[in-house]
This record gives C-alpha cells, structure tokens and sequence, in this order.
C-alpha cells in the first residue's frame, strides 16, 4: 500500500465535506461491520472510513432524520432526569389544616378590600 496515495485521498475526502463534523453511515464489513448504523464524526475520521470503504457518507435525508432522533432522545432524557430530581414533600394532617386555614384566611381578606373603579 502505497502511503502517499491513501493519505492524499483521505484529505481529497476531507476537502469534500463542508462541515467540521459529518454523518456516516456503515458499511457491512468482514469483521463484523453492520450496515446503515449511522453516527457522527469529525471530518478527519469521517474521511478515513469513506476511504477505508468501512463507511460512506450519509444522505441527506439520513442526516435529518438522525438528527431529529437524537433531538427526541435528548429531550427524553432531560424529561428523565427532571422526574428524578422531583422533590417530594411529606405534610401531617395537622399542618394540612393550618396551610388549608391560613390561605382561606388571606381570600377572606382579600375579597374583602373594595374595588376602585377609575
């Protein structure tokens, strides 16, 4: 394998791709590569995979389709942990009461005070 070649083509690939980062998509390979898994990568190695035939570039379509999927996993797990970080607060019925009291007590007053109108 000639070195020169392969790195020249590895930056002829890089030069082509406009992003600093890049989705591809796998290959099937003989050590087990599976196809159409897609990730994403810096260009670099992006353009090491295309040129290594492990990997080609993702279509446009794949791209956004992936990056709407990582959106929904990313907002799922914010929802996750939003839930685990709920704070719960255990009330005995006594202090249930005052609490009930003590806000019945502030509508009273407040539904007390005139309106003005201008």
């Amino acid at each position: 394998m000639n070195l020169k070649v392969y790195y020249q083509k590895i930056r002829d690939v890089a030069a082509s791709i406009p992003e600093p980062e890049a989705v591809v998509a796998s290959l099937e390979t003989p050590d087990g590569g599976r196809a159409g898994v897609l990730t994403e990568v810096p260009r670099q190695i992006a353009a090491r995979l295309v040129v290594e035939g492990k990997a080609r570039l993702a279509l446009s379509e794949e791209v956004v389709q992936f990056r709407a999927e990582l959106e929904r996993a990313k907002q799922a797990h914010e929802e996750r942990m939003s839930a685990a970080q709920m704070r719960i607060t255990v009330v005995s019925e006594s202090d249930l009461q005052a609490l009930r009291n003590s806000s019945k007590g502030q509508k009273q007053s407040t539904s007390e005070t005139p309106s003005r109108k201008a």
